[in-house]
């Protein structure tokens, strides 16, 4: 793992704070097992975008998005 710190936007709709959280998900119906897509949030919005993507009932992770790697 880098040293390197990771800048992000939550994905919420409107919100511009930092990300602080790693969502990755992915829709059964449409996506294979091994195809994720990833959100990241705020500590404000993280509870609300976990909850509604388990609302749809898809298989979601959630982790701090400083232990993410960075990709180049």
């Amino acid at each position: 793992m880098s040293d390197e710190r990771v800048d992000a936007t939550c994905s919420r709709a409107g919100c511009r704070l930092p990300a602080q959280w790693r969502i990755d998900w992915r829709n059964p119906r449409i996506h294979t097992g091994d195809r994720r897509k990833t959100w990241v949030a705020c500590d404000e919005h993280v509870t609300y975008l976990r909850e509604f993507l388990a609302a749809r009932d898809f298989p979601l992770e959630v982790s701090p998005l400083a232990d993410a790697e960075v990709s180049r």
